[in-house]
């Protein structure tokens, strides 16, 4: 059996550890491989490592990181279906949804090409008498990140490839249940030329975050996962001096109005309610249909589509849906769909007690349609992270940006309709992260930023993009005057442009 090996310093190593966890093939229950969870010797050895290798790599000029970045980016689109075998045989989800995955990741690396750009400062001549300034945004140093199961190979690369970039060393803590594709790609990325020790993947649990948290080496920290965690990494991080961003939970909603087309919005919500098995902190797991209407025509589309949804294993090329990540999530989200009957929600489509022959060991869960769901529900209420999707009717425009103002995460939410006002009005006055207009996730290009509201981020910096940017970089602004011109005497008043 495999056992999955640390990256530190250019090289792969089984770590020492005694502690080790499975890893399973979702779609059998079949252990695939184990995991040895690192000890705080190692974690300390991959920071030395990193420390000392980001003298140098902060000296190279920005153009030769970005040539390296450039051959890291052909040897991913080489290697795309590869990635994605790894992504599908540890989390998953079906091939096309796993190459999607590596394609929106790349697309990062493809940002954090353009670096020589995106470092350049800003000059200003004659700010006072024979005086200029100028501003330049400088490397951390060593910088970590903590991802979750859910995109074992995008997220990381929301992450390191614009750090790196910028002229830092990363330190990579992917997520237990599914390391392999993470370690694949740092394999490119030595091929492609990184410098040793500039990407060190350290396997690990809570004992392993919390070392990087409290590393007084490691000067800034990216999380990706659910809010209870996030808080917990914001907190602990910045209280030890670091710079954190810590994306949390979601509880996604999407507005159908009347006059929305409702086989687009039922074929929208069908992808993004159910793809990846509702594993996406992107996904649509609250359907807002305005006036009764609506609703019933919604139901009525929704629940043939959810009736025949295609699920199977990564290796089906028909499947639409793949299984959950772990035993004890699908064991979780049937708690879930239970939770919803005995609260009192209409079960449309019931996903409990799905089987596949030849996988009856598998984590399936089939796909599962609440309708009238209310607010104080606990399926309501809580990310479910998983293939349910809760209808809450609303009378209202205005009754249904209420209930989303209502909930305490804002990461992404979406409306359907053909009128332009309504859109508008959507779009400037949710209180939001990121917003959908006939779009059901709106999860932003890679040249834009990602990040929610309230409880859904903590920190002053949303993910990858110009904010990433400036997460990995300080602002360091020189001004200037030469000798020449220079009159005698001490100034003893506030420098002023007078």
């Amino acid at each position: 059996m495999e056992t999955i090996e640390n990256a530190v310093g250019g090289r792969r190593y089984v770590s020492s550890s005694t502690r080790r966890v499975p890893v399973y093939n979702p779609a059998t229950g079949e252990q695939s491989a184990e995991l040895p969870l690192s000890t705080p010797d190692e974690l300390n050895q991959a920071v030395a490592n990193a420390v000392k290798a980001q003298i140098a790599w902060g000296a190279t000029p920005p153009m030769k990181r970005a040539r390296v970045m450039f051959k890291f980016k052909a040897l991913l689109d080489q290697y795309a279906d590869d990635l994605a075998r790894e992504i599908s045989k540890e989390h998953g989800k079906v091939h096309d949804d796993a190459l999607g995955e590596v394609a929106r990741g790349i697309d990062c690396v493809d940002f954090a090409c353009g670096i020589p750009h995106l470092l350049k400062g800003e000059f200003s001549r004659n700010v006072g008498p024979s005086i200029d300034s100028y501003s330049d945004r400088q490397p951390l140093g060593v910088v970590a990140g903590i991802t979750p199961f859910n995109f074992p190979a995008m997220v990381p690369m929301w992450m390191y490839p614009a750090a790196i970039a910028c002229g830092n060393a990363f330190i990579l803590k992917p997520s237990e249940r599914d390391p392999s594709a993470p370690m694949l790609a740092w394999n490119l990325f030595m091929e492609a030329g990184l410098p040793e020790g500039i990407l060190n993947v350290v396997h690990g649990d809570k004992e392993t975050v919390d070392g990087i948290l409290d590393h007084p080496d490691i000067k800034a920290v990216s999380f990706v996962g659910s809010t209870p965690i996030a808080e917990y990494v914001y907190q602990r991080g910045t209280k030890a001096g670091k710079r954190v961003q810590a994306l949390g939970g979601a509880k996604n909603h999407m507005i159908i109005m009347p006059d929305a087309d409702l086989d687009q919005a039922a074929d929208a919500l069908m992808g993004a309610g159910y793809g990846s098995a509702g594993e996406r902190c992107m996904a649509i797991s609250v359907a807002v249909p305005v006036g009764e209407k609506t609703a019933d025509a919604l139901i009525e589309k929704l629940k043939p589509r959810v009736e025949s949804l295609k699920i199977g294993p990564a290796t089906d090329k028909d499947a639409e849906m793949g299984p959950v990540v772990t035993k004890m999530h699908r064991d979780k989200i049937l708690g879930y769909i239970d939770s919803g009957v005995e609260e009192g929600a209409s079960l449309v489509v019931d996903g409990r007690g799905f089987t596949l022959q030849g996988y009856e060991n598998g984590y399936y869960v089939g796909g599962t349609l609440f309708d009238h769901v209310e607010p104080d529900m606990k399926i309501y209420r809580e990310e479910i992270f998983g293939p349910v999707l809760s209808v809450v009717r609303r009378e209202t425009f205005k009754d249904a940006v209420d209930l989303i103002h209502g909930h305490e995460y804002a990461n992404g939410t979406a409306i359907f309709t053909r009128d332009g006002d309504a859109a508008r009005e959507f779009a400037d006055k949710i209180e939001v992260g990121m917003v959908g207009i006939n779009v059901p996730i709106p999860v932003p290009v890679a040249y834009h930023s990602f990040g929610g509201w309230k409880r859904s981020l903590f920190g002053d910096h949303s993910i990858y993009g110009p904010e990433g940017i400036h997460f990995y970089t300080r602002l360091k602004t020189v001004t200037t005057r030469w000798p020449a011109g220079i009159k005698g005497g001490a100034e003893f008043t506030f420098p002023s442009l007078k």
